[in-house]
């Protein structure tokens, strides 16, 4: 019978695990000292190494040439574990064995001797699963552990593992592993597992791995499966639902030449193959920072790379601007793509979004003119016949300068000026203002708001300046801020203020019409108190 990939290459040594040399020097350096603890608690996104490690550390303690960084791994001792039926290594499954009573067995066996190894290993997984009261069990063992008993624990959620447990286990946060460290791990195994396998499609697989070695190795398997033994590209974009780079690199190109039909048609082409709209979303941002590196930094876009010819051309064609700005709205179609009425027009409207925002070449030419020869101010006084007109969420147009271009990205942001804020990283006063202001008007690199009279206090000059500083560090441009004293209130404060009184009114009514409340009311002359319900 063929082993699964993800089991047949299971790391066996210390020297084998991918991607977690931070842990793996941390335990070698203390097994090679002998400085040994009794508890370690090794939390990670799933199938980063979490078992894989306790079951190494397990060898390394019970390895029959002593406790080693590099166990033998021929010895009876470490065979037995590798096979999963030594004796004295016992793992447990933390979700399917909740109770206390589970607990309470597996610690008083703790209490004895080993039976053929130097100690008794307990590798609980999973650990955040168990109950309160399990926990409580496992605490005293903790605190006064046996000589002989050393506890491996692993879990994906340190968060709901009580601190007074975390307190007593030393413990190592294994990382999601990188991409490229994945990817080359996958050509060592199928190099000595003599298939075929493309490096375009194994960088797929360990793209959709997303961290995951474990996950990788499943999708390897499935790749070969699928390929009829080989892992080719197409077959993995296939099975994977994977967009064509194709696809993506004729948009960017319909964009530069402000062609709405062929971006459509794009759109239109990927749906007829049931493509994931969200996925390819994704994509086109990485290959927008793809091509943002290599206009920034020559030489770093591979020349082995399928695509290098295509990609350099569209890097001659497209500013830096228009990168960044394609870019920010990639990231934003995607995250609001759960809003739209479906995937389709979620990613065509990011589509022709991209495309109103995109400079003609006139103004493309004007822009980097004037960057180049007057700088900012110069770029302000750009004549009009150089403008290009976009809509907007408040009156007005905006024209494109240097300084628009790049805060042009916050469009979509700023009609929601409460979420906007929500966002930025800022506290105290300048906080304060931002929620007590309401947007009046964006329009080129200068943002108008407005503070209601009852607040005037908070339109301090100094909070102004910090408050317009985090907008800038936020959208990346030198934006100008505005505040005027008046508007109609509407800001974020007052917003979340009307809707707390709605969810109160909703709760007091949801406790007026209650059935047993209102027998209550009846029955026993019993009062509401409205100031004691508190919405949920």
């Amino acid at each position: 019978m063929t082993l699964a990939l993800a089991r047949k290459w299971r790391p066996k040594t210390f020297g084998e695990l991918v991607g977690q040399e931070h842990v793996v020097r941390a335990l070698t350096n203390a097994l090679e000292q002998q400085r040994l603890h009794h508890a370690w608690l090794f939390t990670g996104t799933r199938g980063v190494g979490k078992t894989t490690l306790a079951r190494i550390l397990a060898k390394a303690l019970n390895c029959e040439t002593g406790v080693t960084a590099k166990p033998c791994g021929a010895c009876d001792s470490c065979l037995a574990i590798d096979a999963g039926r030594f004796v004295d290594v016992l793992e447990l499954d933390a979700a399917s064995n909740t109770q206390v009573d589970n607990m309470r067995e597996l610690l008083d066996n703790a209490m004895y001797a080993p039976t053929c190894g130097r100690y008794k290993v307990y590798v609980i997984d999973e650990v955040h699963m168990l109950s309160r009261s399990a926990f409580n069990a496992m605490l005293k063992t903790l605190e006064e552990p046996p000589e002989h008993a050393k506890f491996v624990l692993a879990t994906t959620d340190p968060q709901k593992v009580p601190v007074t447990v975390l307190s007593r286990c030393l413990q190592f946060n294994l990382k999601q592993i990188p991409a490229a460290q994945i990817r080359a791990q996958l050509r060592n195994i199928v190099d000595r597992e003599s298939v075929e396998a493309q490096d375009t499609a194994l960088a797929l697989l360990a793209r959709a791995a997303q961290g995951s070695m474990r996950d990788a190795l499943s999708l390897l398997d499935q790749a070969i499966a699928h390929g009829a033994g080989k892992a080719l590209e197409a077959a993995v974009r296939e099975m994977l639902g994977a967009v064509d780079r194709s696809y993506l690199i004729e948009i960017v190109r319909a964009l530069i030449a402000r062609d709405g039909g062929a971006l459509l048609g794009q759109a239109d082409r990927m749906a007829e193959r049931s493509l994931s709209f969200d996925g390819a979303l994704e994509e086109l941002a990485t290959l927008l920072h793809r091509l943002a590196l290599a206009k920034s930094i020559p030489g770093s876009l591979a020349e082995d790379d399928p695509d290098y010819d295509a990609l350099m051309l569209l890097v001659e064609e497209i500013d830096s601007e228009s990168l960044q700005l394609m870019y920010q709205i990639a990231l934003l179609g995607r995250r609001d793509l759960g809003l739209a009425p479906d995937e389709y027009a979620g990613f065509t409207m990011s589509l022709l979004r991209m495309l109103t925002f995109y400079p003609s070449s006139e103004s493309g030419d004007q822009r980097v003119t004037t960057a180049a020869d007057s700088g900012e101010a110069a770029a302000n006084e750009a004549p009009a016949g150089k403008m290009a007109h976009r809509a907007k969420p408040d009156k007005g147009t905006i024209p494109e300068t240097e300084n628009s271009v790049k805060a042009s990205s916050a469009l979509a942001e700023m009609s929601d000026w409460r979420r906007l804020v929500s966002e930025l990283k800022i506290g105290g006063m300048a906080r304060m203002l931002a929620d007590h202001c309401e947007l009046r008007r964006f329009e080129g690199n200068v943002i108008e708001l407005s503070v209601p009279e009852a607040h005037r206090h908070l339109s301090e000059p100094a909070y102004n300046e910090k408050l317009q500083t985090v907008l800038r560090e936020h959208f990346g441009s030198r934006v100008r801020l505005k505040i005027e004293i008046g508007g109609n209130g509407d800001t974020p404060a007052a917003q979340e203020d009307r809707e707390n009184k709605k969810r109160l009114e909703q709760a007091i009514e949801a406790i007026d019409t209650d059935p047993f409340v209102r027998d209550l009311v009846e029955s026993l002359d019993a009062k509401i108190r409205d100031d004691s319900i508190k919405p949920v």
